[in-house]
């Protein structure tokens, strides 16, 4: 990789929304909620929070390739936290997955 396209990299996996960390905290858990809900799965609270809050950082830095996420306020970093959360969810229900060998 040059060098311009590491900055860029590292530009969008460091860009914030308008929105700030204690922010990001409660987006996190109403989006967490939801993606738990979306999905079908049983977590805790303290468990759901943090899919919730890396599913923000996720969906955000997949989103920063299309469109920019500086400028979105609360709607826009919800959307991206719940997108975020269910692909979180759906990577952890893949590594969770048990295994049928021995049966």
């Amino acid at each position: 990789m040059d060098t311009m396209a590491v900055t860029e990299f590292l530009a969008r996996s460091t860009t914030l929304t308008s929105v700030g960390w204690i922010g990001y905290i409660i987006i996190g858990a109403i989006a967490g909620w939801v993606a738990k809900h979306l999905m079908h799965v049983k977590e805790s609270l303290v468990v759901t929070i943090l899919v919730g809050i890396a599913g923000a950082l996720i969906g955000g830095f997949i989103l920063s390739f299309f469109v920019n996420t500086e400028k979105g306020g609360w709607w826009f970093t919800l959307f991206t936290a719940i997108l975020g959360s269910v692909i979180l969810l759906g990577l952890l229900r893949l590594v969770r997955r048990p295994t049928r060998m021995g049966r």
